[in-house]
């Protein structure tokens, strides 16, 4: 919005007062109530065209003002159980959708996915690490996104941004205990999950995936250990040349230059 039809919404709240109190007239209300009108009418196209223009950089604005506009919300609607029964309350919903999504994974492995996982740790352990670096989280901290949302820690990407020199240090020893052990914080294991239906039958559990919203330090730790894969993906050139739609542009320009 900009100023001028600020102010005039704010003039229009003053006459309604005073219309109620009856020091102006109905029509003057009804005079200020179509200017206003008509300014939000003439600056609605601008703020669509600027959201369209922007929505490389800030998507969750453009996606956002598109739900605002939808008349109807997308909410889960009853589901059906084993039994064939429908589920119509909140929680038996959420249940119900936890039961079925934890049924198609099992926790069980089989004897030589065991063996293969205790060599693989043990090599970890005789191997060097790398070390997470305090400049390395500061300089994740500095480049986040602000139009993200969220975490369920409730915490701000722009808060983590703008304290990026004082958490960059408390950050790196989280993480890099974390990295050492094998075992992340039980608080970033945490998730917002929302189920957003597919195709099909809306009753069908199956029929619903499932987005999960994540902290944002797990997710710089989670970067952390991709550019540790990559990096090591391309010292061992463990992918060929030919198999550049696997790898990151700079990485196979960089193979390609070391060649000449």
């Amino acid at each position: 919005m900009s100023k001028e039809l600020l102010a005039k919404l704010k003039w229009k709240g003053k006459v309604y007062r005073r219309w109620k109190q009856g020091q102006d007239t109905c029509e003057e209300y009804r005079n200020i109530i179509r200017a206003c009108r008509e300014e939000t009418r003439k600056a609605k196209p601008y703020l669509e065209l600027n959201l369209a223009r922007n929505v490389k950089d800030n998507k969750k604005a453009f996606f956002k003002y598109i739900s605002s506009k939808r008349k109807a919300r997308d909410n889960v609607g009853p589901l059906l159980n084993e039994a064939g029964v429908l589920v119509t309350e909140d929680a038996d919903k959420a249940e119900l959708l936890n039961a079925f999504y934890a049924s198609l994974f099992t926790t069980k492995a089989s004897l030589e996915e065991s063996q293969a996982l205790e060599a693989g740790e043990q090599a970890c352990r005789k191997g060097d690490l790398p070390l997470v670096e305090e400049d390395c989280v500061r300089d994740h901290l500095r480049n986040l996104d602000t139009h993200k949302s969220m975490g369920p820690d409730g915490m701000h990407p722009r808060v983590l941004r703008e304290l990026a020199d004082v958490a960059a240090e408390p950050l790196s020893i989280i993480l890099e205990r974390s990295w050492r052990t094998g075992e992340g914080p039980k608080d970033w294991r945490k998730a917002n999950i929302t189920p957003v239906f597919k195709e099909g039958r809306k009753e069908d559990p199956g029929n619903y995936r499932l987005v999960s919203h994540t902290f944002i330090t797990g997710k710089m730790m989670e970067q952390l250990i991709l550019n540790v894969i990559i990096k090591q993906v391309e010292e061992k050139k463990v992918i060929r040349s030919s198999q550049h739609g696997f790898i990151n542009w700079e990485i196979m320009l960089d193979q390609s230059y070391s060649l000449l």
